[in-house]
């Protein structure tokens, strides 16, 4: 009857980790995705790379770009093209915001993860983005340390007094 909710919960594909350490986010979004049928079977096998990937609105479409999906292993000659463009599905509203964002602001649009919803479908969560510089990386490095040292103290507190 029902599904178990583990089986229905979002199940990611791929995740763009370099994107948390080349960016600094500010917003997230989920976007639909149109692909071809060996694309969808190739994501069902986790064969993606989101890496160098990002996003652009050009004529009132938003498009991902350097999306690597290979093509599917059990298909033909009809498989796809691996880095093809690949067309994102948003509200006209969010898109008009996009463009003010990207080309006013000069934010970027990086993908950050592709999942499957509970229902089946592919989505592609977008983050609007400002690249980091290196100074910025290293005081993020920096900071992320001294949590960690201070998880450190804490912890090595907490057992001596025991």
């Amino acid at each position: 009857m029902a599904q178990d909710k583990k089986e229905r919960a979002a199940k990611d594909v791929a995740t763009n980790r370099k994107a948390f350490h080349d960016y600094a986010i500010e917003e997230r979004l989920e976007a639909g995705i149109v692909l071809q049928g060996t694309e969808v079977k190739s994501l069902r096998e986790g064969r993606i790379n989101l890496r160098d990937s990002f996003a652009s609105v050009d004529k009132g479409v938003v498009r991902l770009h350097n999306c690597h999906i290979s093509p599917y292993s059990h298909g033909n000659i009809m498989n796809h093209d691996p880095l093809r463009k690949r067309t994102l599905l948003l509200h006209k509203k969010e898109i008009r915001r996009l463009i003010g964002l990207t080309q006013l602001r000069g934010l970027t649009l990086v993908p950050l993860r592709i999942y499957f919803s509970p229902r089946g479908h592919a989505k592609v969560e977008l983050a609007v983005a400002k690249g980091k510089k290196d100074y910025d990386r290293r005081e993020t490095i920096k900071t992320r340390e001294a949590g960690r040292e201070m998880e450190r103290a804490m912890k090595g507190g907490r057992q001596g007094r025991k």
